[in-house]
């Protein structure tokens, strides 16, 4: 296979005088490549250390655009009036023998993706999403974006860190510049189209339920909307729709920081951000706002607990909002509160559908795994059986006999950037009190380590805390997590340690409550007729399938119970 062209990349001041030097410098075929061809260009200004404003672009004519921004946009934005004003603005203008119009949309797309992802950049601006379908040299797309990626790393690290680091970060998940597949498309554009509808007949409290397993792509779906309506608001031509009205929700702390860093560097309003409990408590059902996106609707409250004084969340919610897109998967409720009965969920759906507002994804996009693969995890965590684990040269599936062991290779992993982020997680059958005097553990035999978020943050990463998830913070490869610290994001290698609540007896796997220090799902849940019920055997499953699920590349395997680790070793043979 003939080797793909390098790219072309050239640094001046963002000025006349920058434009002039471009001229002047560059020589031979670089001058159709960098003055003549379709280029993608950063402008960018490091504000302090470690914080830069960045605008990403793509022309025909890099010329014309610079003189464009530098003479008419100032007049008319912020941004371009600090980067024209700041006598250390840079630009850099890339190019590429094979580039053309629809190549450089897609690669400005994934730059904006990527700038998103890096904790350094605080202002990011373009203003819109320009991701393409196919094209004659679509297939090149990633090795080019690579290229180009490694060799702006060389002008700035700290602009431009390492690939892998980008691409593990909670802010890079979150991103809305994600390629959407067809099946999100389809249910993107059906959406707006609903939105359009909606305002049309000054429509309330309207649901859009968005259905979909682990890993299908419901909050890449959810984080794109949120940003295209707030990008769009000013011309969807509605006489009520307002961008302050748009309000995303999420249920974790670290995620609310996540999106509210997003929201942040692209301008939004940050307040715009928050739990569902918050938003609820701060509006008035008399003062509907227009558009609430819900992430992880599955864990929203369905009783009373704590600050929320209601009975139902997502009615409260929207009761609030004129028009409300949840997504949900009812195999990750893992909580008591949360928990709703089969025909509870069937109601909703029903209330969805009548409307034409029930989405249901079939695809998994998170596991680079065999359709074998999946099938195996799905028989384990709904049919309960240990099948045979079939072969897959695209993942990494192991089952070990001892927890250090497999401790070792996660380590292994995770220290390797070509692997990037890998921890390990548990059920929650340790103790968890959080006392000042010690560090609780989950140790099985000879194997300790702490449960989640008990180290002290790392010295290098003490100011960045308040942007981090558990899986981002260095120490936290020497603790356990659980689905309380590791629901809603991804890793590239998990190493899951199964318990002693999940046991194998006569063939099937069983769910042991007794042995569960999950208290959130193993007490009494009073159902909607007033008796009180326990729900374990819906929830622990649930559980398990919320850890097995995390791994993107691999997934590694200790189960504590011996029957059942003995079923996975002779399963793997």
């Amino acid at each position: 296979m003939a080797k793909s062209p390098k790219p072309v990349i050239e640094e001046v001041g963002f000025s006349h005088q920058g434009l002039a030097d471009i001229k002047e410098r560059v020589k031979g075929e670089h001058v159709e490549l960098l003055l003549e061809y379709p280029t993608v260009y950063i402008v960018y200004d490091q504000e302090k250390p470690r914080a830069y404003q960045v605008y990403v672009g793509e022309t025909n004519d890099i010329e014309q655009r610079t003189r464009q921004h530098l003479d008419d946009d100032v007049h008319d934005r912020q941004d371009w009036q600090y980067l024209a004003n700041s006598a250390d603005s840079q630009l850099l203008v890339i190019g590429h023998p094979h580039f053309n119009k629809s190549l450089t949309l897609d690669i400005e797309n994934s730059m904006m993706l990527y700038m998103s992802g890096v904790e350094s950049v605080k202002k990011l601006n373009n203003r819109r999403e320009n991701q393409q379908n196919k094209y004659y040299t679509v297939d090149e797309k990633d090795a080019i974006f690579s290229a180009i990626w490694r060799k702006l790393h060389q002008f700035d690290p700290n602009l431009f860190p390492i690939e892998s680091v980008v691409r593990d970060s909670a802010l890079f998940k979150a991103s809305p510049f994600h390629e959407l597949t067809r099946e999100q498309d389809n249910a993107r554009d059906l959406i707006l189209r609903r939105i359009k509808a909606v305002f049309r007949a000054q429509e309330k409290q309207q649901l859009i339920l968005v259905e979909g397993e682990a890993g299908s792509g419901k909050t890449v779906l959810l984080s794109t909307l949120f940003y295209q309506l707030w990008q769009l608001g000013e011309d969807l031509n509605y006489t009520d729709f307002k961008t302050a009205n748009i309000y995303l929700l999420v249920n974790h702390d670290e995620q609310v920081k996540v999106y509210q860093n997003i929201a942040e560097k692209l301008g939004m309003k940050v307040a715009n951000v928050s739990k569902p409990t918050t938003f609820i408590n701060h509006h008035d059902p008399r003062e509907p706002v227009d558009v609430v996106l819900v992430d992880e609707a599955h864990l929203l409250w369905t009783q009373g607990k704590q600050s929320y004084r209601g009975q139902n969340q997502l009615q409260d919610i929207m009761a609030r909002a004129k028009l409300t897109v949840a997504v949900f998967d009812a195999k990750q409720m893992l909580k008591t509160e949360g928990y709703l009965t089969a025909s509870e969920i069937q109601k909703l759906e029903n209330k969805a559908a009548q409307r034409g507002n029930l989405i249901k994804f079939k695809q998994q996009l998170r596991m680079n795994a065999s359709e074998a693969t999946t099938t195996w995890l799905h028989s384990l965590i709904d049919r309960r059986v240990v099948d045979k684990i079939p072969l897959d040269d695209q993942y990494d599936l192991r089952i070990f006999d001892d927890p250090q062991t497999m401790y070792q290779a996660i380590v292994a992993r995770a220290q390797d950037e070509s692997h990037g982020l890998s921890r390990v997680l548990a059920t929650f059958d340790w103790p968890f009190k959080l006392k000042d005097d010690h560090l609780d553990k989950v140790t099985v035999g000879d194997f300790s380590l702490p449960w989640n978020l008990q180290l002290p943050l790392a010295t290098d990463q003490r100011g960045q805390a308040k942007h981090l998830a558990w899986a981002e913070q260095h120490q936290t490869l020497g603790e356990v997590g659980s689905t309380y610290t590791i629901q809603g994001f991804d890793l590239n290698y998990s190493g899951v340690i199964i318990g002693p609540s999940v046991k194998y007896r006569e063939g099937k796997i069983i769910f042991d409550p007794t042995a569960s220090e999950n208290t959130n799902a193993t007490r009494n849940r009073t159902m909607p007729d007033g008796t009180k019920q326990h729900v374990d055997d819906e929830l622990l499953p649930n559980e398990l399938n919320v850890l097995l699920t995390r791994g993107v590349n691999g997934l590694y395997i200790y189960a504590v119970d011996n029957e059942l680790r003995s079923a996975l070793q002779h399963a793997s043979r």
